[in-house]
C-alpha cells in the first residue's frame, strides 16, 4: 500500500509503482469517482473524432477495398479526388 499526500490545488502523485502497475503514463486519462468513501481513478482512452467517424463508415459500410494491390488502391484514391463539377444555371434563355 503506498499513502501519498495531497497537495495544493489538490494534486495528487501517483507512485512510480502504483504508475507502472496500471500501465499509466504521462498525459494519459483518469475517469475519477467516488465509490463507498473512496475515491477511484480509472484509466480512459478518448477516441478522437475522426477516428469515430471512420469507426462509424465503416459500421454503415462506407468503405471501398479490398484492394489486390497498392496500385490498385492508388488509382482508387485518384478517382476519389477529383471534385464534381457544378453546373451553374444560365440565364437568359
Amino acid at each position: 500500500m503506498s499513502i501519498v499526500t495531497i497537495k495544493n490545488k489538490y494534486q495528487v502523485v501517483i507512485p512510480q509503482r502504483v504508475r507502472e502497475q496500471v500501465g499509466v503514463r504521462i498525459g494519459d486519462l483518469l475517469e475519477a469517482q467516488a465509490d463507498k468513501g473512496k475515491i477511484v481513478f480509472t484509466p480512459k482512452s478518448i477516441v478522437d473524432r475522426a477516428l469515430a467517424e471512420g469507426l462509424d463508415d465503416l459500421k454503415k459500410g462506407r468503405v471501398h477495398g479490398p484492394f489486390a494491390s497498392a496500385a490498385e488502391m492508388l488509382a482508387a484514391l485518384k478517382g476519389k479526388g477529383r471534385k464534381p463539377v457544378r453546373r451553374t444555371k444560365r440565364h437568359g434563355r
